[in-house]
């Protein structure tokens, strides 16, 4: 009886080796794949706000609703690429702002609140730095004085916001036009 219990132990012992190197392993492989792609850093607006103060950077703005397709089609194809994360990590704080939010948000020293509009709605400060122009989605820059830069209202697969954001990102926009730089650049202009 005795033996038995032993040789329990054992193969208890053995399966409690075996689930740790099958998790250690899991866990290993997991890591090694997540690295492949970065992911995007997204902030809140006054994390954003907050940084700008002590670490300068432009904000980019995503504008998005929950009912907005093509919003999920910028989230699935545009921001899990390796250049635009990696641009809007080191050159941005980039912010990711539901337009039909529902809390209040200070930004500027201004309350900014949910405006109830038939059965859904808009947020003030998304119609604020939308200049009124309510389309989704939108991406929204701003200078490192929270001063709109520009939005640009439409869906943009990686291919085409690549550029833009170096156009912006690189401060080209203060110098020359956007098709000058895209000629230097070697880049169509549509």
């Amino acid at each position: 009886m005795r033996n038995l219990d032993m040789n329990n132990k054992n193969n208890f012992r053995s399966i409690g080796i075996i689930f740790s190197i099958v998790f250690l392993l899991t866990a290993f492989t997991s890591n090694v794949f997540a690295q492949e792609k970065p992911l995007v850093k997204w902030y809140t607006i006054e994390e954003a706000q907050e940084l700008v103060k002590t670490q300068p950077r432009k904000i980019y703005i995503d504008m998005f609703t929950d009912w907005c397709g093509w919003c999920k089609v910028m989230d699935q194809k545009t921001f899990t690429d390796e250049s635009i994360a990696k641009q809007l990590n080191t050159d941005y704080y980039a912010v990711k702002f539901d337009a039909e939010g529902k809390e209040n948000v200070n930004f500027r020293n201004q309350t900014f609140k949910f405006v109830a509009q038939g059965s859904r709605g808009y947020h003030e400060l998304a119609a604020a730095l939308m200049q009124g122009k309510m389309s989704y989605p939108t991406s929204v820059f701003l200078d490192e004085n929270l001063n709109v830069i520009s939005p640009l209202p439409g869906y943009y697969p990686p291919e085409k916001l690549d550029p833009i954001l170096q156009f912006i990102g690189g401060d080209y926009y203060k110098t020359t036009n956007y098709e000058q730089f895209l000629a230097t650049k070697g880049g169509a202009t549509n």
